[in-house]
């Protein structure tokens, strides 16, 4: 503030003059426009007469001629008839001609500021700040129309940093400005974020005796608002004389931009009470903050208060309701909005056409995007970017490739995002090969590949299997493209390996990207963690969340969330409640991953528990979560309840039952030998049964020895999956038992397809930080001596007996046949590698598991004191004391 020294003798102010103003009345030059010769000044008010008419009517190509016919003989021109041509110029937009003028500006009498000046705004107007910068930086003598003029170019350019520059330079040459251009600099300073010439501004317009302008009070308090100065806008805001609905305007959107919604409507009331109605802009400032922070409902309500005051919604209130439900997942109703706004009579524009069309997206509704395509058409928005570029992403996303493509080279200006959308079209698809030979087209373009167009690349590479291709890209993305790499590309990679079931690749990649001093956000734990969902994981899931500690993103909502399931999945339910109980805040998310992981776990009454708290805290379950509900009601053979809950879902939450919750049913009834009820519920169900609901019954006819059921069970799930190996082999062994293995053809086919199918159980084990793969029946290894003799050992004190009263199929071979079941000898190798018994064992296995090894899990539990869990492709397990989590339903 220092600095800045308020100029003591000012020139005295002048008045530019408008359009067809005689300069004489103004300019203190005017005396010098008289001539000793008579005739000559005759002549020269005939010329200055003749050039006016030409370019009132717009014939300035004429003009030019006149000018240059006068040239000859050494006539002049008044600077009044010069700045008429130059303003004929602007007014029909011809900077070809006002180049031309300018060449001829030594036909004005002598140098002149406004003949300067208004050379300066012809080239800003015209379209040529850079000529206007070189008149303006030429000028020996710059008044303050001169400066307005240079001030108005660069704000038309959105050169907000170059105006402050000018007001400084301005300051510096002695000339102040009036309460006209005080705004346009305050302006500048709001755009730019520069509140401390702001502040610096607000200063000298007190010392001026200037802040009395509404005009300049109410730039001064948008400087405070735009730079996110709450607090000085509300103290300058306080001390204002005079608030007309500018002011007002400013204030409310100054507590929108923080938030802070509700005191921005007592703002809006207020002003109401103080009987300044609001426009139509104030509406729509709190329309659209409402809808940003995803509350749709109260700006639906606004637009219809709106509309009962008199003021019609416009094109911005409803593109704004039509992109704020569709940003906050409520898609078809932004649609159903867009087709109001239409029958409204409002014409859509390019924001509305791209917002419409990305719901469209979102939902894959093609009829309805080609529709809202045929209204870009119609109402001429299909040059917009942004249109086109959102019209290649419906198509791409509804599997409409060539006409994504049609749009995408109508485009002729395309940017970026129109390359991109393409190219992810293409990979999305499955088809990298043309997206990569639209990437090789775009580095040949004007437009070159951005690291997003280099991630998209990599991550359609690797989501279609090809990891070595993903990879060359990666590597080749900073030597060739020039493009540093972000932290997304290193989660295109992560999340690419995760989906090809390589978790040691993922984490290592993990861990490099770590060491190259990239920071993984939460989309790299989202992208990890369901990869280590497993029960040979576990120490990964607890590196992960060192991570996620040490990066401060353990309160991420998300990242929480998704902790808690993978921590239940790879064993540790103690960790998962840990940070379910330290959660400031959950959403449904949150108690369905608690919920689940105690159901995996056989938990029923902790289950329980946590929905009664739910409904103490009037928390609405969603389909998720009833479905654990009915299996926590079938684990804790809690029938009647539970039939209690699935027809509630229905009647008291309005949820129509997916096929999944049909299924859970039968689960409910077959654990508590129900079959006869499980089988009347399956004859009612208004939809089609399938594989998991006929699974869920063979299962429990098979615990309960029910033949017949298992027979029917047995030849819907043939029906249903003809081909799968496990199904075919349960059957052969069905009909077996029941005496059915005649000649038929079937059981022919059965018995054929049960010796070729027969499919090896593979166990693995996490021992000493190291993973251990274990085949059934497998010899070749080292130490297969030493595991044979322990199992058959543990074998011997297992007492198998009376289990299964002769009723029993299973998807494994006997080890009769077929040799030690795989998880025989992980358990093995487990207790016989650690001297003291560990803790707790965790096996994974990849068929479902015996009766005889479950009980050998059982025994081993008890006889050594270890916990030992183990997921097979049916069923989690967690044996302890003799007792296994399943119930011995499974």
């Amino acid at each position: 503030m220092e600095n800045l020294m308020i100029p003591c003798t000012s020139k005295p102010p002048l008045i530019v003059p408008t359009k067809h103003e005689n300069l004489s009345e103004f300019s203190q030059t005017q005396t010098k426009l008289s001539f000793s010769n008579t005739k000559k000044a005759n002549n020269l008010n005939i010329t200055d007469s003749h050039l006016n008419y030409l370019s009132r009517n717009g014939r300035l190509t004429e003009a030019i001629a006149a000018l240059d016919s006068i040239a000859q003989p050494g006539s002049q021109v008044r600077p009044n008839t010069f700045i008429n041509l130059l303003q004929a110029c602007i007014d029909f937009g011809s900077l070809d001609l006002g180049r031309k003028l300018h060449a001829r500006i030594h036909l004005v009498e002598e140098g002149n500021p406004f003949v300067e000046t208004k050379l300066v705004s012809m080239y800003a107007k015209c379209g040529s700040f850079l000529d206007a910068r070189k008149v303006f930086d030429k000028m020996n003598e710059k008044n303050l129309y001169t400066w307005s003029a240079m001030i108005g170019a660069c704000s038309r350019e959105l050169r907000w940093k170059e105006v402050v520059q000018l007001f400084f330079l301005m300051m510096k040459d002695g000339v102040l400005p009036d309460e006209f251009l005080f705004p346009k600099i305050l302006q500048a300073c709001a755009n730019c974020g520069d509140v401390r010439t702001g502040g610096l501004l607000h200063s000298l317009l007190i010392r001026l005796g200037m802040v009395c302008f509404s005009r300049v009070s109410n730039s001064v308090l948008a400087v405070y608002v735009k730079c996110g100065k709450l607090s000085s806008a509300r103290r300058f805001f306080a001390n204002m004389d005079e608030r007309d609905r500018v002011t007002w305007n400013s204030m409310i959107l100054a507590y929108c931009q923080k938030g802070e919604n509700d005191e921005a409507h007592r703002l809006f009331n207020r002003m109401l009470e103080e009987g300044i109605k609001p426009c139509i802009i104030t509406w729509n400032i709190l329309v659209n903050s409402y809808n940003q922070l995803g509350q749709c409902d109260v700006a639906m309500g606004l637009m219809k208060e709106m509309e009962s005051s008199g003021i019609s919604p416009d094109v911005f209130t409803w593109t704004s309701m039509i992109s704020g439900l569709g940003q906050n997942g409520r898609t078809w109703q932004a649609l159903f909005l867009f087709n109001e706004m239409l029958l409204a009579g409002i014409k859509p524009n390019g924001v509305t056409i791209t917002s419409a069309v990305s719901a469209c997206a979102s939902l894959r509704v093609l009829k309805m995007g080609q529709e809202i395509h045929s209204v870009s058409l119609k109402k001429g928005l299909i040059d917009n970017v942004l249109v086109g570029n959102s019209l290649i992403d419906m198509y791409a996303k509804c599997g409409e490739l060539e006409a994504a493509r049609q749009v995408f080279d109508k485009i002729e200006e395309k940017d970026a995002y129109t390359w991109n959308s393409m190219v992810a079209g293409y990979c999305q698809a499955g088809y990298c090969g043309k997206a990569y030979e639209l990437f090789m087209k775009m580095r040949e373009s004007d437009v070159k590949p951005n690291v997003i167009t280099w991630n998209t690349m990599i991550s359609g590479y690797i989501q279609n299997g090809d990891e070595d291709q993903a990879m060359d890209l990666f590597q080749r993305m900073e030597r060739d493209g020039k493009i540093r790499r972000n932290t997304a590309s290193w989660n295109a990679l992560i999340a690419g390996y995760v989906q090809l079931g390589a978790i040691d690749k993922a984490c290592g990649v993990f861990r490099q990207m770590q060491s190259c001093s990239i920071s993984p956000n939460s989309v790299t734990i989202l992208s990890i963690l369901p990869g280590c969902a497993n029960l040979i994981a576990a120490n990964k899931v607890k590196e992960i969340h060192g991570c996620i500690l040490r990066r401060n993103l353990e309160f991420v909502l998300s990242v929480s969330n998704s902790l808690i399931d993978t921590y239940a999945k790879s064993g540790n339910m103690l960790y998962s409640r840990i940070i379910f109980d330290g959660m400031p805040t959950r959403d449904i998310i949150s108690w369905n991953s608690i919920i689940g992981g105690y159901v995996l776990h056989g938990c029923s009454d902790a289950v329980m528990d946590l929905f009664n708290e739910m409904r103490n805290l009037a928390l609405k379950p969603n389909r998720g979560t009833f479905l654990s509900i009915i299996l926590a009601h079938g684990i804790a053979k809690m029938v009647d309840e539970g039939k209690h809950i699935f027809s509630s879902i229905s009647s008291n939450y309005e949820i129509v039952p997916a096929i999944e919750h049909y299924s859970a049913m039968i689960d409910l009834y077959g654990r508590s030998g129900r079959l006869g009820e499980a089988m009347e519920f399956i004859e009612d169900m208004p939809i089609e049964p399938d594989s998991s609901v006929w699974t869920s019954l063979l299962t429990a006819s098979r615990i309960h020895k029910d033949i017949a059921l298992a027979v029917l069970a047995g030849e819907r799930l043939l029906d249903l999956e003809p081909g799968n190996p496990v199904v075919n082999r349960l059957m052969f062994q069905i009909y077996s038992l029941c005496g059915k293995l005649d000649d038929s053809s079937k059981v022919r086919k059965l018995e054929k397809e049960n010796t070729l199918g027969r499919s090896l159980g593979h166990s693995w084990i996490e021992v000493r930080n190291k993973v251990r793969a274990f085949v059934t029946g497998e010899k070749s290894k080292p130490c297969s001596n030493l595991l044979y003799s322990w199992v058959q050992s543990i074998a011997r004190e297992v007492n198998t007996d009376g289990h299964h009263g002769g009723f029993l199929f299973e998807e494994e071979e006997k080890e009769e046949a077929g040799g030690v079941h795989s998880e025989k000898l992980a358990l093995a190798f487990a207790l016989i590698g650690s001297p003291p018994s560990p803790q707790s064992i965790r096996i994974v296995k990849n068929t479902r598991m015996c009766r005889n090894c479950h009980l050998t899990a059982k025994y081993i539990s008890l006889k050594f004191g270890c916990e030992i869990y183990l997921s097979d492709s049916k069923c989690f397990h967690h044996f302890k004391k003799g007792h296994c989590s399943c119930g011995d339903y499974w």
